[in-house]
């Protein structure tokens, strides 16, 4: 018995899979109350508190000087393990 290679770009398969999952999946509509429920979690704030806390300039600061803090400590830390290796591989 020979079997036959069926050889498929890509495109091709890509577009095969989606035409079998589009088959087998089926449109699910969520209840009323999941939708409320997402509604009431999820709220934009006003303009006016987005402008109110861009002018609290004291958590402004607060918050850049800890991410610079972080990021000089993850260096920091690169760096001495960078040369802790280095250094046992020279011996």
């Amino acid at each position: 018995m020979t079997k036959r290679k069926k050889t498929h770009t890509p495109e091709e398969d890509i577009q095969l899979l989606e035409a079998h999952l589009a088959g087998t999946l089926k449109p699910v509509t969520p209840s009323r109350e999941v939708i409320q429920r997402l509604r009431g979690r999820i709220q934009m704030p006003n303009r006016e508190e987005i402008t109110l806390r861009l002018t609290d300039w004291r958590r402004l600061f607060i918050v850049f000087g800890g991410v610079v803090s972080g990021m000089l400590l993850l260096i920091t830390l690169a760096r001495a393990f960078y040369y802790l290796t280095g250094r046992k591989d020279m011996m």
